[in-house]
């Protein structure tokens, strides 16, 4: 992987780019720099890795279906001001992937937002933007149904890869590509951290 490269891609596209050697600094730059403002999350096993909720929570309203049984989290956490999520693969091309099965997550990276926040591992990043999509269907895909239990032949299989099933518990029902910060948000940003996080 070539973190230059990757940021270089990215900034030239149009998207905010930091990258911090560690989870926790990359934490402390997130909790410090939203204050006063409302937050959505989408579901992220890297932003949970980041352990950073209560203390969003301290100086903002935070939602977060992970967190909240409120069947409201998910729609407040899309209008939210800042919304943070993760991504399934970033090429070092400069695109930006991810797979959803309800919607809510790609949805809200896409319109009407102060601030989206893409918070990566740097065992998200792939060459180009083809591997960046395999990487998304055949790695991060097949690893969130089997930690969700889902009874999809990606988590149940032997082999982990996409088999482009029909299930009713498919997770890869959408795939958003993200080429260029969309006009509607005024800052998208891609925080990049130099450890392996999420899937």
């Amino acid at each position: 992987m070539d973190v230059r490269r990757a940021m270089q891609s990215l900034e030239q596209r149009g998207f905010a780019v930091r990258y911090f050697e560690t989870a926790r600094e990359a934490a402390e730059y997130l909790v410090g720099s939203i204050s006063g403002k409302t937050v959505g999350i989408g579901g992220s096993v890297t932003i949970e890795q980041l352990d950073i909720f209560d203390r969003l929570q301290e100086q903002n309203t935070v939602y977060w279906h992970w967190k909240q049984s409120d069947p409201q989290t998910r729609a407040l956490a899309t209008g939210a001001e800042v919304y943070l999520t993760s991504a399934n693969a970033i090429a070092e091309t400069g695109e930006i992937i991810n797979i959803d099965g309800s919607g809510n997550r790609v949805a809200a990276t896409l319109f009407d937002h102060e601030r989206v926040v893409f918070v990566a591992g740097v065992n998200k990043l792939a060459p180009d933007l083809e591997s960046a999509m395999y990487r998304a269907r055949n790695v991060a895909a097949p690893l969130n149904a089997r930690r969700l239990k889902f009874n999809t032949p990606c988590a149940v299989g032997k082999e982990m890869k996409c088999y482009d099933c029909a299930s009713k518990d498919r997770i890869c029902s959408g795939i958003v590509t993200i080429v260029w910060p969309m006009r509607s948000i005024k800052v998208t940003e891609v925080v990049l951290i130099g450890e392996s996080l999420g899937y």
